[in-house]
């Protein structure tokens, strides 16, 4: 080896010994400047028997109550205490004694809460929230409340309002706190409603509102939006149960239109905000938010919609099912979660299906139903919804409950009808297309299946039933049995065969014990000979198939 090559060696070496000698004193430095770590300590065995539980297991409940959900029904019930001391008291006062004895009043507590959080955060937290929202609610009776009122101008009250607002929601977020964040725009929602709810009320509600909803867009928080939409939902109930809380002394045309109003802006503004990320929020959350803003608007929108006339019922609904049909497509364009979007659509077809009987009645109505039922059943494969395609599924078993109440002559249609809409939705949940989502697999499949086999099975037997004279109903019986089996070697498939098997031994069983001493002779003999022959033709299919496959 050159004597140029050597000496490279030697510095090479000589550096990666320096770099090793000064990463050695680097370590020695960091191990003796960090903090002695206690040492773990042993896993807790569990309790057996006998043996007594240990007392930390034993008051993790009781900590919990203590800590998580009495401090925050506390901070709620002195919140609406102070509320209603506002309301009914502070009308003896001045104007200014008013103003500064509310904002001294919610400065305190929120003082007293930034205190109490340098030792125990949480605690602290939730009593500054409480602070927050009674700023909040002192703000809102300066003009909203007629016997606390020194602001006469509203739209100088909606802009306080507006940075009341603002300012709850920059200090949660400066703070990132959640706790912050969810007390004081769920206490203001609920001290908001406690005097005369008037249009004004609905913007300073619709405030609260986008406030929370900001904390889900900018921070995925949920709990934050979800107590909100509770707030509104729950308070909208108190509302329609008491017919003049809503705007009183207007006409009734107005408080319904106003609290309609409330409902659909909250609906909407729930809405978006839950699809603007959908991806970022988890399945479950999102799946919450969904369906209770749709269970809330369903339900208090029928209510009010209900008073104001019937006749308008039906337009409701189909106007909700479109707009879930719409949220639907928002979510399939925004890739949200598969479980919400099939959320959307399932519920989309069982409110159109809520809304038929408001619209038709008797015969037209099992037939919209059927419709509704067919066309929910196919579009879920196509759409690769299984929560639609269970929703068709139920629509058609309602309408085959309600065919017993139309008159006899156009029932037989009615189960004709239903047999073959329960035959297409089963054979759309397992036929296979390229350019959609693969079919239900395993037992939800199989559970969808035996569903619609089973559907049809009983419109099968009640066809029969229409058709067949009334003292020749086992025979009937063994007809259907007979055409399910048939169907099933047809198509291919066993459930209907098993439902089959199962109305045959309905059929053995009523003709042991009651036709074989109940008929008159020739149509026990016709009975016996036709079910006979039926019984051993489907045994030499059985038997010939299973040679086959030997």
């Amino acid at each position: 080896m050159a004597e140029g090559d050597t000496q490279d060696l030697r510095d090479v070496v000589r550096r990666l010994e320096e770099t090793v000698s000064r990463l050695e004193a680097r370590i020695e430095k960091l191990e003796t400047a960090a903090p002695a770590r206690p040492l773990p300590s042993p896993v807790a065995r569990p309790a057996g028997p006998g043996e007594p539980v240990p007392e930390a297991e034993q008051r993790d409940l009781e900590a919990h109550l203590g800590t998580y959900w009495l401090s925050r029904v506390g901070i709620v019930a002195l919140i609406i205490g102070f509320a209603f001391l506002i309301i009914y008291h502070f009308g003896d006062l001045g104007a200014l004694a008013r103003v500064g004895a509310g904002y001294l009043l919610s400065a305190g507590l929120a003082a007293l809460g930034l205190w109490l959080s340098r030792r125990h955060e949480l605690f602290g937290r939730i009593v500054f929230g409480g602070g927050l929202a009674l700023a909040y609610f002192v703000t809102y009776a300066l003009h909203f409340v007629p016997a606390v009122r020194v602001i006469e101008s509203e739209p100088l009250a909606l802009v306080l309002l507006a940075l009341n607002v603002v300012g709850i929601v920059v200090i949660a977020q400066r703070m990132q706190s959640e706790t912050v964040a969810g007390i004081a725009l769920f206490l203001g929602l609920r001290t908001g409603m406690l005097s005369d709810i008037t249009s004004f009320t609905l913007m300073s509600t619709t405030m609260l509102a986008g406030g929370a909803l900001f904390f889900l867009v900018k921070n995925r928080w949920v709990f934050v939006p979800l107590s909100s939409m509770v707030a509104v939902y729950s308070t909208h109930v108190v509302w329609a149960m008491r017919t003049d809380a809503i705007a009183p002394g207007q006409p009734d045309g107005e408080r319904l239109a106003l609290s309609l109003s409330f409902l659909a802006l909250y609906y909407v503004i729930f809405s978006v905000a839950l699809l603007v990320h959908p991806r970022e929020l988890s399945r479950r959350a999102a799946l919450s938010f969904a369906l209770l803003n749709w269970v809330g608007m369903l339900t208090l929108g029928a209510v009010e919609v209900g008073r104001w006339g019937e006749p308008h019922l039906f337009t409701f609904f189909i106007t909700l099912a479109l707009a879930q049909g719409v949220g639907a497509a928002v979510a399939g364009w925004r890739n949200a979660h598969p479980a919400v979007l099939q959320a959307f659509l399932a519920t989309s077809g069982l409110t159109l299906a809520l809304g038929l009987p408001w619209q038709y009645e008797d015969l037209a109505l099992v037939r919209a139903w059927t419709a509704v039922g067919l066309v929910a059943g196919i579009a879920g494969r196509v759409l690769g919804a299984g929560a639609l395609q269970v929703v068709g599924v139920g629509i058609l078993y309602v309408a085959l409950g309600a065919t017993w109440q139309v008159p006899p002559t156009g029932r037989a249609l009615l189960d004709a009808a239903l047999l073959v809409g329960f035959a297409l939705v089963e054979r759309a949940a397992v036929a296979r297309t390229d350019r959609l989502p693969p079919p239900l697999e395993g037992r939800r499949r199989g559970a969808l299946q035996f569903s619609c086999a089973a559907g049809a099975g009983l419109a099968l037997l009640w066809l029969v039933g229409e058709l067949m004279p009334s003292d020749l109903t086992t025979l009937g019986w063994g007809v259907a049995a007979f055409g399910l089996f048939a169907l099933g070697f047809a198509v291919r498939e066993r459930w209907y065969r098993l439902v089959g098997i199962a109305v045959l031994a309905f059929t053995l069983g009523r003709l042991l014990f009651v036709d074989l001493s109940g008929l008159p002779p020739n149509q026990r003999i016709l009975t016996f000979i036709l079910l006979g022959l039926m019984l051993l033709a489907v045994s030499y299919v059985y038997t010939r198939l299973r040679g086959n496959r030997s």
